[in-house]
C-alpha cells in the first residue's frame, strides 16, 4: 500500500511518500514531479488522503495512481468538497472539486477521453455534509440515490453544504 501525502499519519503498514521531511514519509519526494520512484504496478493500494486538492495537476496524480496500481488494485481518496470552507481557506489548496470531478476516468468519460486513458470503476462515492444537513437527513439522500446526488450538486450545494467526499475506485488495465 501506497500512503501518498501521508504527512504524520502515515497509514499503518503503508509506504508513505512526502516532500516534508518533518513527515512519517518513508520515501521523500514533490509530488508534483511525476513519476514517482517506484516501478509500474508496485501496489495493491493507493491512500490519498486529503492530498489530490494539493497537486498541481490532478489529471497526472490520477494517471500516476493508475501507473503504480495493480490491476483490479484500488485508489481511496478523500478531499473537501468546493462547497466546505475549509476548500478555499487553506492557500496550498490549488484545486476545489465536486463529487463529479473525476467521472474524466469513468468508463464513459463523460466525452471528454480524450485527456487521460487512465481508467478506473467507482467503487463508492460518499460526501459527508455539516452536521445541520446531515442530522435532517440530507446526507442520507445524497448519498443513497444518486440523481438525488446530481440535483444537490446542481442546485443545492451552495445552501446544503458539503463537507469531504470519500471516493473509492478500482483500477481498470
Amino acid at each position: 500500500m501506497l500512503d501518498v501525502g501521508c504527512g504524520i499519519r502515515k497509514f499503518p503498514g503503508a509506504i508513505g511518500i512526502d516532500r516534508n521531511p518533518a513527515t512519517r514519509a518513508d520515501v521523500l519526494c514533490d509530488l508534483d514531479h511525476l513519476p514517482y520512484p517506484f516501478a509500474d504496478n508496485s501496489f495493491d493500494r493507493v491512500l490519498a488522503i486529503h492530498v489530490i486538492e494539493h497537486v498541481a495537476d490532478v489529471i497526472g496524480a490520477m494517471e500516476e495512481f493508475h501507473r503504480l496500481v495493480r490491476p483490479h488494485g484500488t485508489v481511496r481518496i478523500e478531499t473537501p468538497h468546493y462547497t466546505d470552507f475549509s476548500s478555499f481557506c487553506d492557500p496550498t489548496h490549488r484545486s476545489h472539486l465536486n463529487s463529479f470531478s473525476f467521472r474524466y476516468f469513468g468508463p464513459d468519460n463523460a466525452g471528454f477521453g480524450y485527456y487521460s486513458r487512465a481508467r478506473f470503476r467507482e467503487i463508492s462515492i460518499r460526501v459527508k455534509l455539516l452536521a445541520l444537513w446531515k442530522w435532517l437527513g440530507f446526507e442520507f439522500l445524497v448519498n443513497r440515490f444518486p440523481r438525488y446526488r446530481r440535483f444537490w450538486e446542481h442546485y443545492l450545494c451552495f445552501v446544503v453544504r458539503g463537507k469531504v467526499m470519500e471516493f473509492e475506485f478500482e483500477v481498470l488495465k
